[in-house]
């Protein structure tokens, strides 16, 4: 007599580098990886996300969705705050350094990744990355048995995933301009009331930015602010713009267009800065 054996149903979860989704689909839609510069519905992305799994994995349920972000001393923002309320998504954070950038989000996709597929709790991931970093995770779940699927963000120009990633998943989907424009809408740009009025002095920006300086020490603190020195007497792109929108909006008004300002914003900044160190 044949005995039918009862197989476990497959499962699957969607792992989600935010940092690349935010830069990628802003760069595709928005022309910009700026954050500040658009709008992410964060929501309907992640239920795009899950009914294209629910077509390519038709015989598999959901896990749940993950995503991966970054936030200063890992505190949730109010907008991740409340992608965390969303049901089926849980929100992992690693951290935000001075530059903006994140640190230790791709250990948490490979510890993630590696539980579960050593556990045997998922067979398939989808995973929405590209940072070659994450080849050792890919690694570590297909060492278990798990297939992983790479999802990506066409490319506004050139290529935004990492070859060596690209050749070790099991298959590969990009989501074009049209599947990302509705998620991703610009902010308008910001205009001031006193734009008309003759711009501040030097030495008013100069003690603005020294002034930005402190508050930032006091707010993101000592040993993050430090992490700038070594970059002297360049700012980090991210870094530049977070203290420019500073900047513009203690003075309600633009510095655009004002290079000479600009430098005297950074002068006071750096001063400062090279003062409490």
């Amino acid at each position: 007599m044949l005995v039918e054996v009862a197989k476990t149903p497959s499962t699957h979860a969607i792992f989600v580098d935010a940092g690349y989704v935010y830069a990628s689909a802003g760069l595709l839609v928005a022309g910009t990886e700026d954050r500040r510069a658009f709008d992410l519905d964060a929501e309907g992305l992640i239920e795009a996300f899950i009914d294209k799994a629910r077509t390519i994995f038709a015989d598999s349920r959901l896990l749940r969705v993950y995503w991966y972000d970054g936030a200063r001393r890992r505190i949730h923002t109010p907008e991740q705050q409340a992608i965390a309320e969303l049901p089926d998504v849980k929100v992992r954070l690693g951290n935000l350094n001075a530059n903006n950038q994140q640190k230790g989000v791709d250990s948490l996709i490979r510890s993630d990744l590696e539980s579960l597929a050593r556990h045997r709790a998922i067979s398939d991931a989808a995973l929405v990355g590209g940072d070659e970093d994450l080849v050792s995770a890919v690694e570590a779940a297909q060492g278990y048995g798990a297939r992983v699927h790479l999802w990506g963000i066409e490319a506004a120009d050139g290529r935004n995933q990492a070859e060596p990633l690209l050749w070790e998943v099991d298959s590969r989907r990009a989501f074009d301009l049209d599947f990302c424009r509705p998620y991703v809408t610009r902010r308008p740009v910001t205009t001031y009331e006193n734009e008309g009025e003759p711009p501040p002095s030097r030495d008013e920006v100069r003690f603005l930015g020294a002034r930005i300086a402190e508050i930032w020490l006091a707010e993101r603190g000592p040993v993050t602010m430090a992490e700038l020195l070594p970059s002297h007497p360049y700012l980090p792109g991210p870094v530049d713009q977070d203290l420019l929108m500073e900047a513009e909006r203690l003075l309600s008004r633009s510095l655009r267009g004002h290079a000479v300002l600009r430098r005297a914003l950074r002068d006071g900044f750096w001063q400062q800065l090279q003062s409490r160190f």
